[in-house]
């Protein structure tokens, strides 16, 4: 009994324990200068960016740990391009950052309209951007470049009133006291003693960054790494002004949240940026095509949405070796910031409306001759959202054999298939969630079959994949003239809150009219301008029985419209008239 009345007193002390961890940072208030930010640049640099590259789909930041898990692709290109016997290590010899400027970088983000950077002070390679004495040689300082990229970066950023943040991975790929991903047979607490703690310390007491985005943490709960014990140490020392994502180790229960790749995200009990690529690489990935890119537009488009959502976005830049960004990335930020110059009004320091978005359905044709697809976390097609979207797939097949044949489906969320006989009867079904399923049916030679399957994407990831295999057919995707029809909703306007007055944004363009739902009657005398050079007003009816509002645009001239991707009318003190 004694024994029994240990455990459970054991039990409770542990729920207790684990309890104020939890509510270790639960009063602690995130500054209102992130929240009001919305746009931030990420900037993943370093020996990655020596071979910038890898699979079209592939972070090419990630080099490394292809050579480590043995990608052939990532191998035999290192082996064709910089020896036989070349090795990750030797990087450091050739990475030269001859065009590094960091004024220049500086300049650029300003012009984007960025209110805060997030520059990789190590990655999961270990290799150190700063003068830290725990690298042991493995930094910029102690290399080739023999220069501080943290240290001038921050310099500069500061200058122009802008924030500065730095990403840290909490775990290497190379540290011989824990080897992430390698050394899984041992203890990860001598690496966090050692080597994860001090250094983390010495950089917050370097820097003082504003943000800190720590990464790398998935495979080990948050205590593993001391966690909480990292973020007090970095809010004694930074004050009120600083703030951390949500990245330190499963069970962690604090920091803005950081969809990676996606639509956004609808929860607004803490603060979140959506943070990724310019193209689908965070580092510069050489291997990839133009098409990967975001135009302007869809860059514009794609940042409004996450706004009136209620969050913002850390857009990634991925340098040259050499320390020059790319020209075409250039582009995009530049195109961004004009456009949020002319409507910040909407932009800074504003809130989601009670209605986020008004959607259309959109469908589109694609034909596929098989059906074997990881769009990892990316759009089937351009224009479709990466998140939330459907396809349907139909052929016929005639078998050349009488046989069985097992088919198999999977996906990354809900995919059906079902086959129908000549007659329209269904004879076979097969659903796979979250994992590969397999089913055998008799197919007869000469017999025409119907084959029809479903894919639904939600979130994140996007897996599909059908195949079989017979006794005279070894296990492949199955080829045939697949008539695809992809399903989603498409945003036409989003809208934003600030100051007492709405914002309507439009996602497509100006024609001679625009309507949406307003639940709540604005005031007769409310006056509506396009935001612009010109500031235009715009006339505007309300109809009370469907509760929509028509803005009527005829007279919006091509001079007028001075942004493109999207198109802001400000409906002034329509919130404080209706509150």
């Amino acid at each position: 009994m004694k024994k029994i009345v240990l455990i459970l007193m054991l039990a409770v002390c542990c729920l207790n324990l684990q309890a104020q961890e939890n509510e270790l940072f639960k009063d602690r208030e995130y500054p209102q200068w992130f929240k009001d930010a919305k746009l931030g640049i990420f900037i993943h640099y370093g020996l990655y960016s020596i071979p910038s590259y890898s699979d079209k789909e592939q972070y090419a930041e990630w080099f490394y740990k292809g050579l480590i898990s043995q990608d052939s692709l990532r191998i035999n290109f290192q082996k064709e391009v910089f020896g036989e016997y070349f090795e990750y290590r030797d990087y450091k010899d050739l990475f030269k950052a001859e065009l590094f400027d960091a004024s220049e970088w500086a300049e650029l983000f300003k012009k984007a309209g960025a209110k805060y950077i997030l520059f990789t002070s190590k990655h999961h390679d270990g290799y150190c951007m700063w003068d830290s004495k725990y690298a042991k040689g493995w930094s910029s300082t102690t290399t080739t470049p023999n220069r501080d990229f943290c240290k001038e970066l921050a310099e500069e950023v500061r200058k122009r009133d802008i924030k500065f943040g730095l990403y840290y991975s909490l775990t290497e790929w190379t540290n011989p006291l824990y080897r992430w991903t390698v050394d899984t047979n041992i203890s990860i607490d001598n690496y966090v003693d050692k080597h994860l703690l001090p250094q983390f310390k010495e950089l917050i007491d370097t820097f003082k960054p504003s943000i800190v985005f720590s990464d790398g943490d998935w495979d080990f709960n948050h205590k593993s790494f001391r966690s909480n014990e990292m973020v007090k140490y970095y809010y004694d020392v930074v004050g009120a002004e600083g703030v951390v994502n949500d990245r330190w180790g499963i069970g962690f229960n604090h920091g803005y949240a950081t969809p990676e790749y996606s639509s956004g995200i609808m929860d607004n009990n803490r603060p979140w940026a959506e943070c990724r690529g310019l193209s689908r690489s965070f580092a510069l990935n050489r291997n990839a095509d133009l098409e990967s890119y975001l135009t302007s537009e869809d860059l514009i488009k794609h940042f409004s949405r996450l706004v009136a959502a209620g969050g913002g976005l850390t857009i990634n830049v991925g340098p040259s070796a050499d320390g020059k960004i790319p020209l075409l990335q250039q582009e995009r930020l530049l195109d961004l910031g004009k456009w949020i110059e002319i409507n910040q009004e909407a932009i800074y320091g504003s809130e989601a409306f009670e209605t986020v978005y008004q959607n259309q359905a959109i469908t589109a044709s694609r034909n596929d001759k098989e059906i074997d697809f990881n769009w990892v976390r990316n759009a089937p097609m351009k224009g479709v959202t990466e998140d939330n979207f459907s396809i349907l797939w139909e052929t016929e097949i005639t078998p050349n054999e009488t046989d069985k044949y097992t088919l198999y489906l999977n996906a990354d969320e809900e995919a059906g298939l079902e086959i129908k006989n000549a007659k329209g009867e269904s004879i076979f079904r097969l659903a796979s969630q979250k994992e590969e399923v397999k089913r055998t049916i008799k197919l007869k030679k000469g017999e025409t079959y119907k084959f029809e399957l479903t894919y639904q994407e939600k979130t994140h990831e996007a897996v599909v994949q059908l195949q079989w295999e017979s006794a005279s057919l070894p296990k492949q995707p199955i080829k045939s003239d697949w008539k695809g029809e992809v399903s989603w909703e498409e945003t036409y306007i989003c809208f934003t809150k600030n100051n007492g007055n709405l914002y309507a944004i439009s996602l497509q363009p100006i024609d001679n009219s625009i309507s949406f739902t307003l639940n709540v009657a604005p005031k007769v005398d409310m006056k509506v301008y396009l935001l612009g050079e010109k500031n235009k007003e715009i006339p505007w009816v309300y109809n009370s029985e469907n509760k929509t509002i028509t803005l009527d645009t005829r007279s919006v001239t091509p001079a007028d419209i001075t942004t493109k991707g999207a198109w802001v009318f400000k409906l002034d003190n329509y919130i404080n008239s209706i509150n």
